[in-house]
């Protein structure tokens, strides 16, 4: 179907924005992986087949949450039905999802990811692996969500990685502190046994985070002189 109007121009340029910084970060490779943006009860979402490093915002179709063709002459992704269900079920803006090395391989060999660093407690700490399903499926959609529950990121067995958040900035940001994590991980794996920070551990580091504002500029306590 060809729809003349174009709602959410400025989404789909974010989109295609955030596709081709993915790709210049090593997140993806080719067409593998999906992003999309919520915009009241319209998505933005890239089509299936299209190249993240070379991404446009005509290649970012608008459907409705219903999966209805708003805007855009392609195909949405094949993981549609993940897209739309995690909008459906939970209070969140946008949502990543790549094929990053790290992570990919992670997921083939996890049931989870432990929070062996406290930067993972911006993911929501343990990062769990939703069990293999075939792409594209409803199936892989409900043990994707599953896995996210209370989690801003998951790994997916044998396949890759997602993050979401309010906005899309910020779903990006934690795809790549997802893969960062990862890496860590991997690395330590491969002189010893990685130390887990246990909940004590976790909960004094939230703590002290809120307390000193830890992540934002603020002005020097000292006084210039």
């Amino acid at each position: 179907m060809t729809v003349t109007s174009n709602p959410l121009a400025a989404e789909r340029e974010a989109v295609a924005d955030a596709c081709r910084a993915l790709a210049a970060e090593g997140l993806v490779i080719g067409t593998a992986g999906n992003v999309s943006v919520r915009s009241g009860d319209l998505v933005a979402i890239t089509a299936t087949g299209a190249s993240f490093a070379e991404m446009t915002a005509e290649q970012v179709t608008v459907l409705d949450l219903d999966g209805q063709v708003v805007a855009g002459e392609l195909a949405p992704t094949s993981e549609v039905d993940l897209h739309l269900g995690l909008y459906r079920r939970r209070e969140t803006g946008a949502i990543v999802h790549t094929h990053a090395p790290m992570a990919t391989a992670l997921s083939c060999v996890l049931t989870e990811l432990p929070c062996v660093h406290y930067g993972l407690l911006a993911l929501g700490g343990t990062v769990r692996v939703a069990p293999y399903a075939t792409f594209g499926t409803p199936e892989l959609a409900e043990l994707v969500i599953e896995a996210l529950e209370d989690r801003a990121g998951a790994l997916m067995a044998n396949h890759g990685a997602i993050t979401h958040a309010a906005d899309l900035a910020k779903a990006v940001e934690l795809a790549l502190l997802l893969e960062w994590g990862c890496t860590v991980y991997w690395r330590a794996a491969a002189i010893g046994t990685p130390r887990v920070l246990d909940e004590d551990q976790q909960a004094a580091v939230i703590h002290a985070a809120l307390t000193r504002s830890y992540g934002t500029t603020r002005p020097s306590s000292q006084e210039n002189s």
